[in-house]
Parts: structure tokens; sequence; C-alpha cells
């Protein structure tokens, strides 16, 4: 390639996004570390103060009505929904991912017809998953069966009451066919449950047109929401009166401070909840989402797109033949947003990296990750990416 970063500079002086970027506290360093952790939006901080002084150190206990408290995890849920390509009222913020996991397959299996007592997983999901999985199949009596996504369809049959399936493989960035899955799981009579950790917020996932049953995913990597943001559950709206939760905590209540002793579920996506929500974390999340105002998830696609395209060809010009394979599959429709990288001494070589201020990560035993972020990733830097990363192996 003739000057990478001539070529950069062309890039992204026509990226429609490049705007988004001024607003992101970022440094000299080329952060390719969002598939992990997203950088912070630099209004955040301000409202969190805000939650804390104000809300919190004046309002206090009226919070929860003046400053709308009790109804962020539905509200906040609203804002994350068109990401998901959902509509209002199906998805809520609070807990873990990996408690929303658990209450997406428990609840599933509930609503399984009878005889089906087949769990199905991605087995290159994430360990959380397959943990969680696991002990939901002990739970409920369920036989657990893990495979490849791709043969999920072939292998759904009479007694498949759900797949537990990743949207984009962590570690190698390959997107699985969610549509195409989600049909075939349908057409097996079972029920779709997707983890959308690796793909809401970097990709179109389109819950209702595709017909998804439940999802969840965690808010701080594309969505930029902060360290151990609350997670997010997606129950498609036809399945709500049936989602029989396996964490029925006073949240989810028909009348929370009634008290009643016996458990009533409320009506709609608020069953999801369990407990108190997490203020603090939730509304900084809710602020951070401000940045999408106005972005199109359409352009955040084609733009993570040429980010990948144009950081192989870098790789190719910086890093001698042979030191790195990708093994990100190269395809756009089967693409998340993240390169990864086969290295022999991968974990040495992101050590260099970063020291040389280049932030990716690195999965055993020899992938390097760099994830791209559209809303502030530039071209300029994964040129840089790439150059740095040929001297480090070179």
């Amino acid at each position: 390639m003739s000057d990478p970063a001539a070529r950069a500079t062309v890039l992204d002086a026509r990226d429609e996004l490049r705007a988004v970027r001024e607003q992101f506290e970022l440094d000299d360093c080329v952060y390719l570390d969002g598939n992990s952790l997203g950088a912070l939006p630099g209004h955040v901080p301000g409202r969190v103060a805000d939650v804390i002084t104000r809300e919190w150190g004046e309002l206090r206990i009226r919070s929860w009505e003046e400053s709308g408290w009790w109804t962020a995890p539905e509200r906040v849920g609203d804002r994350i929904a068109p990401l998901l390509g959902a509509a209002p009222g199906q998805v809520v913020v609070g807990d873990s991912t990996s408690v929303n996991v658990f209450k997406a397959v428990v609840g599933a299996v509930r609503m399984a017809g009878e005889g089906r007592d087949e769990i199905l997983a991605d087995e290159t999901s994430f360990p959380t998953d397959g943990y969680i999985a696991e002990s939901a199949a002990r739970m409920t009596g369920c036989t657990l069966r893990a495979l490849p996504a791709a043969r999920i369809p072939g292998e759904a049959g009479p007694r498949t009451a759900l797949a537990l399936v990743n949207h984009v493989d962590y570690r190698t960035g390959r997107l699985h066919d969610l549509p195409g899955i989600t049909a075939a799981l349908h057409e097996a009579g079972a029920l779709a449950v997707w983890d959308l950790c690796h793909s809401a917020g970097a990709l179109p996932v389109r819950l209702d047109a595709h017909g998804v049953d439940l999802a969840v995913g965690c808010t701080y990597k594309y969505l930029n929401g902060g360290p151990g943001s609350p997670a997010y559950l997606y129950v498609r709206e036809e399945l709500q009166a049936r989602f029989d939760s396996p964490l029925p905590g006073w949240n989810s209540h028909a009348v929370p401070f009634g008290m009643d002793t016996a458990y009533a579920p409320a009506d709609g996506i608020v069953r999801g909840r369990v407990g108190t929500p997490d203020i603090l974390s939730l509304l900084a999340l809710e602020a951070a989402l401000d940045v999408w105002d106005g972005v199109r998830v359409e352009a955040v696609r084609a733009k993570s797109l040429a980010l990948g395209d144009f950081f192989l060809e870098c790789v190719a010009t910086y890093v001698p033949e042979g030191r790195v394979r990708c093994v990100t599959p190269r395809e756009h429709p089967l693409r998340g947003s993240q390169i990864a990288l086969a290295c022999a001494d991968a974990g040495e070589v992101m050590t260099e990296l970063i020291r040389r201020g280049v932030i990716g990560d690195f999965r055993h035993p020899d992938v390097l990750r760099f994830g791209l972020t559209p809303l502030y990733t530039s071209f300029a830097d994964v040129a840089r990416a790439a150059r740095v990363l040929g001297e480090v192996v070179g």
C-alpha cells in the first residue's frame, strides 16, 4: 500500500462520524480495546457529579420519584432499544450479563413446550454463558449440548427448548447468523436466546425484525457505559406475559410497595427486574448513551467494516509475512467489529504494544484482539497500530 498514513488522512476527512470522536475523553494512545471497555464520553463525569451532589446529596430519598430513579431501568432500556432494533417496552436494564443470561435461559425453558428438555449452547461462547447454561440445565432437569453455532440449525429438534448463542465470537470476531439460526430454531419449535455483548452498538441487530425471543448484553463495551455498568434483558413483547423469571425480586412485583408475601409479577418488561437498581452506574450509562443522538447504526457498521479492511491492508504493509495470521473472517457478512490476529508470542507482543501506546488485548493462548469502535476509532489510529505492530514483531 502506498503511504497508509496519507490514505488514513483522506479516509478520516470523509468520515461522517468524525465529529462524534470529539465527545470522548481520549489521549495520545491508540485505544483499540473498546470491545472490552468503551472510552469515557466527556459529559458523563458532570452528570454523575450532579446525581451525587444534587439528586442524592440534596434530594435524597425524594429522587426515587422526583429524579426518575424508580423508572430508570425501563427508561434506559428504551434508549438502548433502537440500537438493538427493538420497539419500546421490551428492554430492561439492570443486573450483570451473567444474571440476565440466567434469567433468559431458565425463563425460556419454562416457556418451552411439553417434552422439551434440551438446551443447545454455542461451544465458543464467552465462558460465563457456558457456566450459566450448565447450571440452568441442572436446575431445570435439562440436558445441555454444546456445539458450533453453525450446527445449531441442523441439531435443533423436538426436544430442544432453546439455544443460547453469541452473536459475535469474543475471540475471533466471527459474526454468527442471527436471522438464520433464529428461524431454524423457530421451525423446530424452540426459542432463540442471543448474547449481544460483542455486537450491540457495533452493528445492526434487528431483534424485532428477526423474531428473536430473548437477548442479553452488557453496556460497557460499544455502549460506553463504564466499568461494570448494568446489563440489559430483552424479552419479545409477545412472550412477556409468559416470562416466568427465576429471580422474582421485589422490583418486579406487580405492587412492589405492597410488601405482599405472595409474589405476583408485574406486567410487561418490568417483570425482568429483580432488586433495587444500581442508580449511580445506571445513570452514568444513561448519560453515556447521549453520544448516540443522531447516529445511524448503519453508518457505524459501514465504518466498522471499512476500518477492519484498512487495518488488514496496513498489517499486510507493515508486518513481516507469516508473523501474524488473521483469524477474523475477512468476508463482511461474517465479521463483527474487531480484528483478531494469531501470533505465537501474543502475550509478550501485546504487552509491548501497550507500552508503546497501542492498547488492544490478549486472549489465551495466542490471540491479539483489536477492537474497532466506530464512534471514536479513526483510520489514523488503525494505521498507527499496524505500524507499531510491525515494529514490535519485525
